[in-house]
């Protein structure tokens, strides 16, 4: 081979070689799988579908509306956009598993007959803005899990997997929104109920919270009933759609004069009115139901709206007699004695005037009962000066002024306070009391328990811990009960032994145990002051007595009396120079009796 020859296969080679590297293989790789049938079709670019199924010959046609779907044919509703959005994801997707070609057609002269086309099971026409194609479905295979389909202009047929025509509606209402209430339902503040013979009107104020302004002049309102109503009525959903004629007979389904009419609205703006009518014969607990200018009768869920169409006025107004979301700084207690609760940096709490150590847990318990008191009955809605009396209210036995530090909030800004409670006794009726806040109308009563079981004297939040020294201070006991002393005497921790003229057997243990809560438990809650206070609680002197010797010299006596109400044991000590009753854990006592008594 000569040597030209040789440079000639050279070049060849090296021509190859460079196609290869810097054109083939940069080339994209060839798309595996089955070919789109609809390659044109974006999801999000279809402005409007329309199925025709076998047995809606009409047609069911939805446009995009606003970012979502409205249906158009065969009526004017809004759509439930997701069964729309599956139908137009399907289509884009859409494959062949098989392409029975146009030669291959040609040879098959009843072709439509036999691949379903002659009376498809339905046919769908896919819009966009610049491309529009229509798709028929013909039967289905043998095996019944892949069907037949055409793009109407092409010739050729395709084999698809069925489980898409599971998105294909086979009726409009396949495709209607079951939404009872708008979805762009946004920002109202007013909310007027009708229901039999009763009405009222709720305002939403710039707190967020519901206020009733009718028939009632702006009185607190139940914002939690109210807004639990309001989310079964937002997440209403449409059970059957009933009619859409026009002329449909409203007073056969008690909507000409509805049992229930809500409407919504934003400030004077009605945004929409919701009536409900008669139950429902062939269905449980289902309403008809309609929105009021749409022709388009359904029905509802009957238990989802109970609250509006049983409630009455007063059933949503607020029944805490004190409702704020300011921190409270102060309250005022005029009664048996005169004193204020005062809220400290430290996030404690002082009494003034008295000087004394505060148990911050029984202000926090007292507060948590005064916002949680409920009014047992609405006695009277409109009540002026002269009313008073009749309540005894005119002078009131007890009142509690809540305040909220001024710059809490700015509107209050000059006067913090948040409510004033006045509460009334009347002789001839025992069992009520009566209380009236001067910022509202209205004249309450609440349950007399509740009343009597509110502090009202400074004291009742002193500190529980009665004692101030510790277990290692004790010297020993001495105890007294029926007539009878005896004596212990503590030498070194969990070490007792009897003083001269007691004896006994003494369990090391659990007497140290014992000693130890009883010095260190506090009282469950102060009852009285005052020595008159001890026969009433079954505290005479010496009855059943422990005084505890300190190594000091000093000595601390507690009396116990008999069992309160609550199982606790009423118990007695000295506190700066007064006796002090309260009640003492019966579980300590439990112990105190078993290994602290006389047997």
């Amino acid at each position: 081979m000569s040597p030209r020859h040789i440079w000639f296969w050279v070049i060849l080679a090296a021509g190859l070689f460079a196609f290869i590297f810097f054109f083939q293989r940069h080339q994209p790789a060839p798309v595996s799988g089955p070919a789109r049938i609809l390659p044109e079709v974006s999801a999000s670019s279809v402005a409007a579908v329309q199925v025709r199924p076998a047995t809606h010959p009409l047609g069911i046609r939805a446009e995009r509306t606003n970012g979502g779907w409205q249906l158009t044919q065969p009526l004017v509703y809004p759509a439930q956009s997701t069964n729309v959005d599956r139908l137009v994801a399907a289509l884009e997707g859409l494959r062949a598993a098989t392409v029975i070609t146009a030669v291959e057609l040609r040879g098959r002269p009843r072709a439509d007959e036999d691949y379903g086309f002659v009376t498809p099971q339905a046919s769908i026409v896919i819009q966009q803005p610049d491309y529009r194609a229509t798709l028929l479905v013909g039967a289905m295979t043998t095996p019944g899990d892949q069907v037949f389909v055409r793009v109407v202009g092409r010739e050729a047929v395709y084999v698809t997997d069925a489980a898409w025509l599971g998105f294909l509606p086979k009726s409009a209402n396949a495709w209607r929104d079951t939404s009872v209430l708008p979805a762009d339902l946004r920002g109202f503040d007013r909310l007027a109920v009708t229901n039999s013979s009763r009405a009222f009107v709720l305002q939403r104020d710039s707190n967020n919270l519901w206020r009733m302004v009718w028939p009632l002049n702006s009185v607190r309102a139940d914002n939690a009933r109210i807004q639990d109503a309001l989310g079964k009525l937002e997440h209403l959903q449409v059970r059957e759609f009933v009619a859409d004629d026009p002329k449909t007979d409203l007073e056969s389904l008690g909507l000409a004069q509805p049992a229930l009419e809500v409407s919504l609205g934003s400030g004077t703006n009605v945004l929409t009115v919701l009536q409900i009518g008669k139950t429902v014969p062939t269905a449980t607990n289902q309403v008809y139901a309609r929105r009021l200018g749409f022709p388009s009768v359904v029905a509802v869920d009957g238990e989802a709206l109970s609250s509006w169409r049983s409630g009455s006025v007063n059933d949503f107004r607020d029944h805490h007699l004190l409702t704020s979301a300011l921190p409270i700084a102060t309250v005022e207690i005029r009664g048996d004695e005169t004193f204020s609760l005062l809220w400290q940096s430290n996030n404690t709490w002082r009494v003034a005037p008295a000087d004394f150590p505060i148990d911050n847990a029984l202000v926090l318990d007292f507060l948590g009962s005064l916002t949680g008191l409920q009014i047992v009955q609405f006695i009277k809605d409109v009540v002026n000066a002269p009313d008073l009396p009749q309540f005894g209210l005119a002078k009131p036995a007890r009142q509690y002024i809540v305040k909220a530090a001024p710059s809490s909030s700015p509107s209050l800004a000059s006067n913090s306070v948040i409510a004033e409670l006045s509460f009334g006794l009347v002789t001839n009726q025992p069992e009520k009391v009566f209380v009236w806040r001067p910022d509202e109308s209205s004249v309450y009563s609440i349950a007399t328990n509740d009343f009597w079981s509110l502090p009202s004297k400074a004291w009742q939040f002193r500190d529980r811990r009665f004692w101030r020294f510790t277990p290692d201070e004790v010297a020993g006991l001495v105890i007294r009960q029926r007539g009878k002393t005896r004596e212990l005497i503590r030498a070194a921790s969990h070490r007792w032994s009897f003083a001269p003229g007691s004896q006994g057997i003494i369990n090391d243990l659990a007497v140290e145990e014992t000693v130890r809560g009883l010095v260190q438990t506090p009282a469950v809650g102060w009852v009285a002051v005052g020595e008159q206070a001890q026969q009433g609680y079954g505290l005479p002197e010496g009855a059943f007595q422990i005084t505890v010797k300190l190594r000091n010299g000093d000595q601390a006596t507690i009396d116990f009396g008999k069992e309160a109400p609550s199982t606790n044991r009423y118990a007695g000590v000295v506190l700066d120079g007064e006796y002090r009753v309260f009640e003492f854990s019966w579980i300590l006592y439990r112990d105190v009796a078993s290994y602290l008594s006389i047997p």
